[in-house]
């Protein structure tokens, strides 16, 4: 597969040989240093080989082209600087004793609804030297490649999972006398497939395990978008270490976290849904067929607040002095992308009096395996499943807690808090179960790139090679995250399946589709498919899989079916009511500044937030609107406090009729909604106004650095 790509406008490579070897979960053990703006630690990957066992006879260069005519060299020990953060120890020697999390045996520290308290992880790791390895070319290993990008890998080891005392309690391994690459690979197979009842076994089995010792350093190269590792004389799959560790750091300029301030100007970090989504944080399996859990420990300075998105509601732990362990894990198989961390100066925002009918909900799921009753069967790969647990389904909301910088703690309190109810309670009555335990809520900062949250998924996937390679069309291409015609493509094809065939019957599809499809892999070929199969033949009509993709997914442009509703449909209630406070300002705008007021004068209504957006969008095709008439809508609307996507259209009228008076809600914008205001400095540039320039050339001094990257870029090739 040929990887040699422009970094910024071509498609975003998928290297993970998943066609031999899946991880099925990840143990990440994680320091956070915003002096230095890097996240270091270990990662330990449990594996379980593919469906395809066969002797690995390629080589590196077959597995995967390199990306330039350059040598990689596989390394394994050559003396270079691994500085140690004062946050945790390395040790040539761990002691067994260090090795227990919560172990069998002690006491169960989970509350009642399934949200466990943290028990402090020991980490010993021996130290690490790396030298290059030139007498073995690796053509008859196997390799093992993981998806990589902005790392620096400093060691890779295989993990004696057989070390682990009392690790007989959790497999069915027969004692050898002599610990073995086979014994320590059926540890882990064994492992891996614990029935799902027995998952805080499990979790604790992988705590263990990822800190036992190493048994045997392994060769690693790495070039811009892949991890490749090999073991000496492990030809096949089944040969190769189920468990492997890998001692990393991130680059400050990596490209799955953000680091930047929030709206208060305190630091802060997070993973922001980047085109290359998690390879720079961790290596990894990015296609979407490697569904895996995952548990994590990171370590921060005591002011910081570090949430992830785990199953259970982290409680942190004292590390050492001045610095937290905060601890999450995952029991539901997915894909890596899906993993996300913020660490911030974040607020618990507290509802001022607690709903009763809220605290009520919060405790109907017991987390208890003998409280589970069953009721029914899934089609995913097992796990500890809601739709099974009787209790799960009667929750309407489940837990949720809300964060922000302080200084948004007030309005947080007064809306958001009590919203949240709502939507969980009106997604729990259209979609049924909800498929996790709780929710967090981050009010996140001000360069959040709200368009660009698309993940790679099977549909967008080129190729696939016989490895499991692949790539993600366009993917690296920074405007594609800022174009929004295939996310309203899809909303209005939602709401003409809806309107077609009636919302009682679409909404009990909806439902059934979640319930037959949750924990697993869908097209939007098995979503149409199922629909059909679920209406009646009268109300199909026309039509089938093909023709809605055909126009809806596959043609440029408006639909045609959306075109003929637009023709035929009488405009509604609200639409009309907005025609005519157009109509109101258009009349205003042609009067003469001067004339003295009548009786007559205008009577504006109050508008929706939705109603304020398509006024202002019919008032933006008048060619000109007068000063008085921009700052009576301004007063009528009071529209500097109006939500980002009102302030958009705002500002855009602003720009467009040279409004000088109101600049300043423009800086504001480009400012605090760097994510919406690309389409911004694009007006600003073309208008030719010198003045407009350079409001935008001062807008993008001050927000460059903490500016998301392809954002930045984009805006970059707007102004220079």
């Amino acid at each position: 597969m040929n990887v040699t790509l422009d970094p910024s406008r071509d498609d975003l490579p998928l290297m993970a040989n998943t066609s031999r070897i899946l991880v099925k979960h990840y143990v990440l053990d994680l320091d956070v240093d915003f002096e230095s703006h890097i996240i270091e630690g270990t990662i330990v990957l449990f594996f379980e080989p593919g469906n395809r066992l066969k002797k690995q006879s390629s080589s590196f260069e077959e597995t995967c082209s390199s990306e330039s005519s350059e040598v990689h060299e596989f390394r394994i020990t050559e003396p270079c600087p691994t500085p140690v953060t004062n946050t945790r120890t390395f040790s040539s020697k761990a002691g067994y004793n260090d090795f227990a999390i919560c172990g069998k045996g002690k006491k169960d520290t989970s509350d009642k609804d399934g949200n466990h308290d943290n028990c402090e992880q020991a980490s010993g790791i021996s130290s690490s030297q790396c030298y290059c390895d030139t007498g073995h070319d690796g053509s008859e290993d196997f390799l093992l490649v993981l998806d990589c990008c902005d790392l620096s890998v400093l060691k890779v080891e295989e993990v004696d999972v057989a070390a682990v005392p009392g690790i007989e309690k959790f497999t069915r391994s027969p004692q050898l006398p002599v610990v073995s690459e086979e014994r320590r690979n059926q540890i882990v197979c064994e492992l891996v497939t614990l029935p799902a009842h027995r998952w805080r076994e499990q979790l604790d089995c992988y705590a263990r395990c990822s800190q036992a010792p190493g048994c045997g350093e392994l060769l690693f190269a790495t070039d811009a978008w892949s991890l490749q590792i090999r073991k000496t004389g492990a030809q096949t799959v089944t040969d190769f270490p189920h468990a492997i560790r890998i001692q990393y750091r991130t680059k400050p300029e990596g490209r799955s976290v953000s680091w930047t301030s929030d709206q208060n100007g305190r630091p802060c970090v997070y993973t922001m849904g980047s085109p290359i989504n998690n390879r720079a944080l961790f290596p990894c399996q990015e296609p979407p067929v490697a569904m895996s859990t995952w548990q994590a420990t990171v370590r921060a300075a005591a002011s910081f607040v570090v949430l992830m998105s785990g199953e259970n509601s982290a409680k942190p732990t004292q590390f050492q002095e001045g610095y937290l362990n905060w601890h999450y894990y995952v029991t539901m198989p997915m894909p890596a992308s899906t993993f996300t961390i913020a660490v911030g100066s974040w607020t618990e925002i507290q509802p001022e009096a607690c709903s009763s009918n809220t605290r009520a909900t919060e405790n109907i799921f017991p987390s208890c395996e003998d409280n589970f009753r069953w009721a029914g069967v899934c089609n995913h790969v097992e796990y500890p499943c809601r739709f099974q647990n009787v209790y799960a389904t009667t929750q309407n909301i489940i837990p949720h807690r809300v964060f922000s910088p302080l200084c948004l703690g007030d309005v947080c309190q007064e809306t958001l808090l009590q919203l949240i109810p709502h939507c969980l309670s009106a997604a729990h009555s259209i979609l049924g179960t909800h498929p996790f335990s709780r929710l967090d809520v981050l009010i996140v900062p001000a360069n959040f790139p709200s368009l660009g949250m698309a993940r790679p998924n099977k549909e967008k996937t080129g190729h696939t090679t016989d490895l499991g390679a692949s790539v993600v069309k366009h993917g690296l291409n920074p405007e594609k995250a800022f174009l929004q015609v295939h996310y309203l493509k899809g909303y209005f094809l939602l709401r003409f399946l809806a309107k077609r065939f009636g919302d009682e019957t679409y909404f009990s599809f909806l439902r059934k589709f979640v319930h037959k499809f949750h924990g697993q892999l869908i097209l939007s070929q098995d979503f149409l498919q199922m629909l059909l199969e679920n209406i009646p033949e009268e109300k199909r009509l026309e039509l089938s899989v093909e023709n809605i993709l055909q126009d809806w997914l596959e043609s440029s442009g408006i639909p045609k079916p959306l075109q003929r509703e637009r023709q035929a449909r009488p405009e509604c209630g609200l639409s009309w009511q907005v025609s005519a406070e157009v109509t109101k300002w258009i009349r205003m705008n042609r009067r003469p500044k001067k004339r003295k007021r009548r009786q007559s004068q205008e009577v504006f209504e109050k508008l929706l937030p939705d109603q304020l957006v398509l006024l202002l969008e019919r008032l933006l095709e008048q060619k000109t609107l007068h000063p008085y008439t921009l700052q009576s809508l301004q007063q009528t609307y009071h529209l500097p406090e109006q939500d980002a996507e009102v302030r958009h259209r705002w500002c855009e009228l602003i720009v467009k009729h040279k409004y000088t008076r109101a600049y300043g809600q423009v800086e504001r914008f480009l400012q605090e909604d760097q994510g919406m205001g690309v389409y911004l400095y694009g007006e600003l540039m073309v208008s030719e106004d010198a003045r407009q320039q350079q409001l935008a050339h001062r807008c993008f001094q001050l927000t460059q650095e903490q500016m998301d990257r392809a954002l930045a870029q984009v805006v970059a090739e707007m102004l220079f």
